[in-house]
């Protein structure tokens, strides 16, 4: 199976962000296709977990090595002030509808929403 993780999760949920990608981890070394996606104030992890000296940076980097990482919003990322830091991440940035990634076109591409 095919799932693409959105995190919309915001500043103050930990939690969600983490888990969507220990999840991804889990799903893809289960043997299924991941795609993590930041969408809405989820943009902001990517600022806060590309910091090395963040304690949860070696998860997030691990998730981006394999790969699952499969894009940021672009227009997000400008309205929650990281844009700069998405481009440095070096993640791919979304904006297929209207600045924003397309579930239609995952969904069309097969993959399962699951949205954190």
């Amino acid at each position: 199976m095919k799932f693409a993780i959105v995190v919309h999760a915001g500043p103050q949920e930990l939690a969600r962000a983490l888990h969507g990608l220990l999840y991804a981890q889990d799903l893809h070394n289960a043997g299924h296709e991941v795609s993590v996606i930041f969408d809405g104030a989820g943009t902001t992890w990517v600022k806060t977990l590309e910091d090395p000296e963040n304690k949860y940076h070696d998860v997030y980097r691990a998730t981006k090595e394999l790969g699952l990482i499969g894009g940021v919003c672009e227009y997000c990322a400008g309205a929650f002030g990281v844009a700069e830091d998405v481009k440095q991440s070096g993640l791919p940035i979304k904006g297929e509808l209207h600045g924003h990634p397309s579930l239609s076109d995952l969904v069309a591409q097969g993959y399962a929403p699951l949205i954190l």
